[in-house]
């Protein structure tokens, strides 16, 4: 083969398998755009999940946030066929996935919790009845009475449920400013309420501004403050000493008038 036929059929499988890669493309697109209801679908798994080629799956379930789950063991490699699309687009954390969703998230189990109530319902049915109950058939469950839990913005984790500087909240999981922190702390921690002493002013400034130090009251005087202060401190230690050298003089006229005392003997 001569050099030219040879460059020849490289341009011809070159451009055939671009060709091929490009159409392979408009296909995905197309596809997506069906799966997911039209380009503003599409557009929120772009964002959401970043994912390109874009995934398909089976829908397996819904939870209460919103959180949407996915399941594809033909196309994907384990570890990868399991996936989550957030409700809550813009602020979504992983600890907005419920632990039961988790457990099928990380394939603990294959059964998704939509199908749980369902399977113990079924193996209810083969336990014997050992004695009589007066549970409420709405309470009478595998793991018996259960009190509803709230999980503030659909986060599990309390512990992201803080504020992110003082008087502001967090905008991210909805903490309004002020609202007391949802995690727990052990005693002696600094952020536990126990340990946070009581905000005390001891003074004012004349521009009406509070200090609970002295510290804090020399930083915020201002200089025709601070020379003020400092002359009422030299007027009270002027009078402070005043009063010292009075009070040594009544001292030394009491010494003078008591006399040197009486010599026995000195009249004779």
């Amino acid at each position: 083969f001569s050099l030219w036929s040879i460059l020849r059929q490289y341009h011809h499988s070159t451009s055939t398998a671009t060709t091929i890669m490009v159409w392979g493309v408009v296909k995905n697109v197309q596809q997506s755009l069906k799966y997911r209801g039209g380009w503003k679908g599409l557009l929120e798994h772009m964002y959401t999940n970043g994912d390109y080629p874009f995934k398909f799956g089976t829908l397996m379930g819904i939870d209460a946030a919103g959180n949407k789950y996915y399941e594809n063991r033909k196309d994907y490699p384990f570890g990868q066929h399991r996936w989550v699309e957030p409700g809550d687009i813009h602020n979504f954390d992983s600890s907005s996935i419920s632990p039961e969703w988790h457990g099928w998230m990380v394939s603990q189990n294959d059964a998704p919790p939509a199908t749980e109530d369902a399977l113990i319902a079924e193996r209810q049915k083969s336990i014997p009845k050992l004695c009589r109950s007066d549970v409420p058939a709405t309470m009478d469950s595998n793991v018996g009475h259960q009190e509803t839990l709230m999980n503030f913005h659909h986060m599990h984790d309390q512990s992201q449920v803080r504020s992110r500087g003082y008087n502001i909240g967090n905008p991210v999981v909805g903490l309004p400013p002020g609202v007391k922190d949802s995690y727990y702390t052990q005693p002696g921690s600094p952020y536990n309420p126990a340990s946070i002493r009581p905000l005390d002013f001891i003074g004012e400034t004349e521009s009406g501004k509070k200090y609970k130090s002295a510290k804090w009251a020399d930083r915020l005087q201002t200089p025709e403050e601070k020379a003020k202060v400092a002359a009422e401190h030299a007027a009270d230690a002027a009078k402070t000493m005043e009063e010292v050298k009075m009070a040594q003089a009544k001292r030394m006229a009491a010494r003078r008038s008591r006399g040197r005392g009486t010599v026995v003997g000195a009249g004779n």
